[in-house]
């Protein structure tokens, strides 16, 4: 089989302004077995059975939310590495099944476990976890971390965030420059943890020679521009230089939340090189033998305890299912209130 090669780093930050990280990230050589920053995953051939680039990014208190994304980065990776493992059925979409499983049971375990122990009720966490098989790229997406392509110079983002805000802009309501301004903007829709069953948004990519990957989480994508991804993917080839130029951006402009980025570069003789012809985008998986993803979200998490009540616990970036619905009303009306306006 004609070689593809991963580069791959991943770097955390606290930021400057909270006083613990309760971010996480993983990257694995699937074929290996091996998850770590070692040389041998820094720079590897993508095997078999491919490789995992993961961030999380955990809520509901400094224990709760670091153990919820902990727990997030473990469990699917686990899962990859034994019920993927030694599957036999290797197709590249059973791999794209084999994610999106993890991703479920992941948060069924994180349910039961906050259930288990009151200490750390209402944890959840974000995660964005990419997979390359081949020339294929899965991503399963849980909340607003990121996901983003860079190819000859251009940063594309990947995933759509599972935030109130992007719902809004989806219904015409705000522009893309408004939601990114907006006091609402970390408001996320789903996680996991708070809620029995989660709905994995599933998307895929094909990879070109030369492509940068970039996840990360909401403290480095709400302070950086797409635009700056790809500057700094030109100006930085190591890997660990752009992990550290793309932090040191975000805390330079205040650094209110912590910091996680994973970046890999793909190369090889196994990989066409890219094409105008070719889109770059958010596309949705559908995998064969299920009925395509709804588009609508799932319930809410349930509301967490507010720093009021309890100075210890940060403020939450999801909200009640009862705020979610008089909010969403709220829209609704507002489109209402337009179409009647522009018919009188």
């Amino acid at each position: 089989m004609t070689p593809i090669l991963a580069t791959v780093f991943g770097k955390t930050d606290r930021g400057r302004t909270r006083d613990h990280n309760e971010d996480t990230f993983l990257v694995a050589d699937l074929s290996t077995g091996n998850a770590s920053l070692l040389p041998e995953v820094r720079e590897h051939e993508i095997g078999p059975r491919g490789s995992l680039f993961m961030v999380a990014d955990g809520m509901g208190g400094a224990v709760a939310g670091e153990l919820a994304s902990e727990m997030a980065a473990d469990l699917i990776y686990r899962h990859l590495a034994t019920a993927w493992a030694t599957d036999p059925d290797s197709s590249a979409s059973r791999f794209a099944f084999r994610m999106r499983e993890a991703v479920e049971l992941a948060n069924a375990r994180i349910y039961s476990y906050a259930r288990e122990h009151p200490e750390v009720r209402g944890m959840g966490t974000t995660v964005t976890a990419a997979g390359v098989y081949g020339h294929d790229l899965y991503l399963t997406q849980i909340g607003d971390s990121r996901g983003y392509l860079v190819r000859k110079g251009i940063a594309i983002q990947l995933t759509k965030d599972q935030s109130l805000m992007q719902r809004l802009v989806d219904a015409g309501e705000l522009t893309e420059e408004e939601a990114e301004q907006s006091e609402r903007r970390n408001i996320i829709l789903q996680a996991l943890g708070p809620d029995p069953q989660v709905k994995v948004d599933l998307t895929h990519q094909q990879l070109r020679r030369g492509d940068t990957l970039i996840i990360c989480s909401d403290g480095l994508s709400g302070l950086v521009r797409r635009e700056e991804f790809a500057e700094q993917v030109t100006r930085q080839p190591d890997l660990q230089s752009l992990c550290g130029a793309l932090i040191d951006l975000a805390n330079e402009r205040g650094g209110p939340d912590n910091i996680t980025v994973v970046a890999a570069k793909f190369d090889g003789d196994g990989l066409p090189e890219p094409s105008e012809a070719e889109g770059v985008g958010y596309r949705v998986f559908d995998l064969p033998g299920t009925e395509p993803p709804p588009t609508d979200e799932t319930p809410t998490p349930q509301p967490v305890p507010s720093p009021a009540d309890d100075p210890g616990i940060e403020e939450p970036s999801f909200f009640s299912s009862r705020m979610r619905g008089l909010l969403l009303l709220l829209a609704a009306i507002c489109l209402i209130a337009a179409a009647l306006a522009v018919w009188l």
